[in-house]
Parts: C-alpha cells; structure tokens; sequence
C-alpha cells in the first residue's frame, strides 16, 4: 500500500488531478532549491583548494529523495497546501494590464 493515502492528502477536499498538478508544482520548487543548494556548493568548492564532498553542502533531504516524494510527504506534513482557484498574477503583470485598458 502506498503512504500517504490520496484521501490522507487531499482530506477530501480535492480530486485526484488537483493533487496530481499540486504535486507536481511542489516538485518543481523542490528541484529548483535543490539545483540552487547544488550551485552554490559548487561555487564554494570550485575556490576550495581541499575539494571535498557537494552532497555534504547541500540539504539532506533534497539529496536523498526523489523530488516527488519530497513533494508528497510535504504536502502530507503541511509544509504545502492546496490552493483552490487560479493562481494569483504578480504585481508587475497586473501593473501591465492596467496601463493597456
């Protein structure tokens, strides 16, 4: 059985496919802090005469997990939440779209 349930993560709130896309969006911010921490220790080493281990420099639990199960026990632990409606419009393109009509 897989862990944690689809009704555990979407406590009956949400479908399949809003839990599918949530994570998927989760995931992705999962890699992006993973490929910034996996930079900068780079960065860091790359001055470093001593070399060293990059997977020392970087988050464990980004290292270790795929970033979908990351994802999954994140949202499972209320690090993330489900949002219902779209996604809200950042100041600057809404600031474009006033100055057009």
């Amino acid at each position: 059985m897989i862990y944690p349930t689809i009704d555990e993560l979407t406590k009956g709130n949400y479908n399949r496919y809003e839990l599918a896309i949530a994570t998927a969006k989760c995931a992705r911010l999962i890699t992006d802090e993973y490929v910034r921490q996996r930079a900068a220790a780079e960065n860091t080493l790359t001055g470093s005469k001593e070399g060293g281990n990059i997977m020392s420099l970087i988050d464990q639990k980004l290292a270790d997990k795929k970033a979908v199960k990351n994802a999954i026990d994140s949202i499972h632990a209320g690090e993330y939440t489900i949002v219902d409606g779209p996604m809200p419009v950042a100041e600057e393109e809404s600031d474009d779209q006033t100055e057009q009509d």
